[in-house]
């Protein structure tokens, strides 16, 4: 009959602290813990030798260390040496307090004691020392092993090195912050969106324009203003791999002093799949992300925009400068013309008659050539309008930029200004030059009534409309206005209806007809409005040269 080997003492600990903690292992234990030691000990239809579980435990790749309920270590195995450094005759009958260190701070060490003083399973991480001295990160699992009676007898301790893992967390972590700081220093917009536009990543002045919107998502905004810009959705274009580059567009920002401009840039950023699943395998599509970089450029394009009113303001006072000597000159002749006319007809007669009849024609032939000689003259001398070319041009556009030529008049005079575009005006060939100067004519006019009617209301109101094949606007102000004999006569030259005439020479009425004539359109002093005056015109941009 074969002898049987009798278990040395530590074999005999390692098997009932694990059997008993098995059989009922304590709530809170994690179940991965028990999922391993029930393998190593085999299931319950077919368990594994006693020597065979033992050999298993001493050779886990997780340190194991057995207690007894005052820390003092009964058992530690080989990963547990290799781990602490300590050999296992050295820290058999030690208390576990041997690893501890002071980096770890004492309430720590209180709340683990408490928890499984308490027969509950801890879970945590602690600062540990190794027997040279340094300090490594353990993930620890203590769970108290109970007798048959529920007494505690044993705690089983399981801990490993997890400083790597820390470190690389750590150091990502700085990363992502260095990352953000520059993010969020940088002087433009940043924002990476995912294929559904979902924003995975912003920075400061992306939030700071969320607030100056009240809350409507920038992204969805710029990607409205981009793809009105370049035609066609930007955004999916980008995520098909077609980016754009600073593509200015305007934001209206509420409450704000006019549209904001900003240079946007797009491009498509590829990301792979981070999942347990793509380890061993490349991924087929990688994910698409869209990067959006949107520098603001107001004040660049304020600046574009003021010297561009400064040149327009320059070009349209030099305009209205020779439209107003054309309107002189004009009236000139036209006044040069009726007697000589008169003369003409006048030596005709005479020249039927008898006596000194003949010498009577003569003079008066005389003086109609002096004043056919003027008149040519003064003919000669009219300024000759410059030749523009046709273009297409958006009325609203070019009311906006006198209105802004003539704010400081405006705000001078005190005028309140209602200014009613229409949403969408169709687009006419016209000259840009000539139209603005018209609807200055028009707007200055209002400011000269509005001035003389000495109302302490005064109002301005300017509407635009889309009819068929064209455009109306309306200029009505609240000042003295025309009167009804009148309504004809001011589109003469040299017609002015204003008590301070301040030099005029008319009222650039006559001028104003024949631009908008020019323009195959028609204008009018509606006769049915009394509080003031109305200018209806209306615009159809039947020229020859576009």
């Amino acid at each position: 009959m074969p002898v049987r080997e009798a278990p040395d003492p530590v074999h005999q600990v390692v098997m009932n602290a694990l059997g008993a903690f098995l059989a009922s292992p304590p709530d809170g234990t994690p179940i991965e813990v028990v999922e391993a030691l029930t393998l190593m000990g085999g299931n319950g239809s077919d368990p594994l030798p006693p020597r065979l579980f033992f050999e298993a435990v001493e050779q886990s790749p997780v340190a194991i260390s057995i207690t007894d309920p005052r820390a003092t270590i009964l058992y530690a195995n080989r990963a547990f040496e290799t781990l602490t450094g300590y050999d296992r005759q050295e820290v058999l009958g030690q208390n576990e307090a041997i690893l501890s260190s002071n980096a770890t701070p004492d309430s720590v060490y209180q709340h683990l004691w408490r928890t499984i003083q308490s027969k509950e399973t801890w879970t945590g991480t602690l600062v540990n020392r190794t027997k040279q001295g340094g300090d490594y990160l353990a993930e620890l699992i203590i769970s108290p092993v109970l007798d048959r009676d529920g007494d505690l007898q044993y705690f089983l301790g399981m801990h490993r090195d997890v400083t790597k893992v820390h470190e690389l967390e750590g150091a990502l972590r700085q990363q992502k912050a260095r990352i953000e700081t520059v993010l969020d220093a940088a002087p433009v917009i940043v924002v990476l969106l995912d294929s559904k536009g979902r924003i995975i990543l912003d920075n400061q002045e992306y939030k700071k324009l969320l607030g100056d919107l009240r809350g409507k998502e920038p992204a969805e905004v710029l990607r409205a203003a981009v793809s009105e810009q370049i035609g066609g959705d930007a955004f999916d274009a980008c995520l098909n791999g077609c980016g754009f580059k600073d593509v200015e567009v305007s934001i209206e920002i509420p409450g704000g002093m006019g549209p904001r401009w900003f240079a946007c840039s797009g491009t498509p950023v590829e990301e792979t799949d981070a999942s347990a699943r793509s380890y061993f395998r490349r991924q087929a599509s990688p994910d698409r992300r869209l990067l959006l970089l949107a520098n603001e450029v107001t004040g660049r394009r304020r600046e574009i925009d003021r010297a561009h009113l400064e040149h327009l303001r320059a070009r349209l006072a030099e305009q209205q400068l020779m439209h107003g000597m054309r309107e002189a000159l004009a009236a000139a002749i036209y006044q040069i013309q009726v007697p000589l006319n008169v003369i003409n007809a006048a030596a005709t007669m005479l020249r039927g008659g008898a006596g000194n009849a003949d010498t009577l024609a003569g003079m008066l032939d005389h003086i109609s050539t002096s004043g056919e000689k003027a008149l040519a003259t003064l003919t000669s001398a009219l300024p000759e309008e410059q030749r523009e070319a046709g273009v297409m041009v958006n009325v609203n556009e070019l009311l906006r930029q006198v209105l802004e030529l003539e704010t400081d008049r405006l705000l001078a005079a005190g005028i309140v200004v209602d200014w009613r575009p229409a949403h969408v005006l169709p687009e006419l060939p016209g000259h840009k030059t000539q139209l603005r100067a018209l609807f200055k004519h028009l707007i200055d006019n209002a400011i000269q009534s509005l001035c003389e009617s000495g109302r302490a209301h005064r109002e301005l109101r300017l509407t635009t409309r889309p009819v068929d094949g064209g455009v109306e606007v309306e200029i009505e102000d609240n000042g003295v206005g025309i009167p009804p004999e009148d309504r004809y006569r001011v589109f003469e030259p040299f017609s002015i209806g204003w008590r301070n005439r301040r030099g005029r020479a008319g009222m650039g009425l006559a001028l104003s007809q024949e631009i908008v004539n020019a323009h195959g359109g028609g204008i009018e002093v509606d006769p049915g409005f009394s509080d003031g005056c109305r200018i209806r015109l209306s615009l159809t941009a039947v020229i020859a040269d576009v």
